[in-house]
């Protein structure tokens, strides 16, 4: 199958939606928890979660256009801080169920069943069944002109997780975790490891 600009541009909208979000292959899924000032708690999975630099430690995630009330994005905006709960093989039907559209005054951890937990005195709630998670600080944001989405951009100023799964160089093996993987929309996925490679170097022939 070929399809050029046009073609795509003819789908019907939610078989486009499918199509263009499968491409990017897999994906994190993860579960943003934020907390109003008000005390209102809010949770919602999200699969653009990205690695923007070590030192010092940030993160990126992309927040869809604000066309109807985004209340992570809300919250964050009004507290400066949230939390980023992997999501494993245990808790992703539920984690898939803070996709549906809450009222604001709704949490999607009661309506989930998800249990929240507050660590060391951090103002957005964790989520107790998510075995990698941490706390992160808003340092920016910028609007998308191109598609009126937002990015996100915080600092990860506490992490949570069991230490057995890292590794003597740093590396977390979130295999060991049950960490699931997102393709396309609703597809969910647990992962084999293939192997771990060198750091890559010039080769001489």
């Amino acid at each position: 199958m070929q399809l050029d600009k046009k073609a795509l541009e003819q789908l019907d909208s939610r078989y486009r939606a499918h199509l263009i979000n499968s491409l990017s292959g897999f994906k994190s899924a993860n579960l943003i928890g934020t907390q109003s000032k008000n005390g209102q708690t809010n949770l919602a999975i999200v699969s653009s979660v990205f690695h923007l630099g070590a030192h010092p430690p940030l993160v990126g995630m992309i927040i869809r256009p604000h066309s109807v009330p985004r209340h992570t994005f809300e919250n964050i905006k009004e507290t400066g801080y949230y939390t980023i709960n992997q999501v494993n093989s245990d808790i992703y039907s539920q984690a898939h169920q803070t996709s549906a559209r809450y009222d604001r005054d709704e949490s999607e951890f009661d309506a989930t069943g998800l249990s929240p937990e507050y660590l060391n005195d951090f103002n957005a709630p964790f989520v107790s069944l998510s075995r990698l998670k941490y706390a992160v600080r808003l340092v920016e944001h910028q609007h998308l002109k191109i598609n009126g989405t937002e990015l996100v951009i915080g600092e990860i100023i506490d992490l949570h997780v069991d230490g057995n799964v890292i590794s003597d160089d740093g590396y977390i093996n979130i295999e060991a975790l049950n960490t699931v993987a997102v393709s396309g929309l609703d597809s969910y996925h647990t992962t084999h490891s293939i192997t771990r490679l060198p750091y890559a170097k010039k080769q001489r022939v």
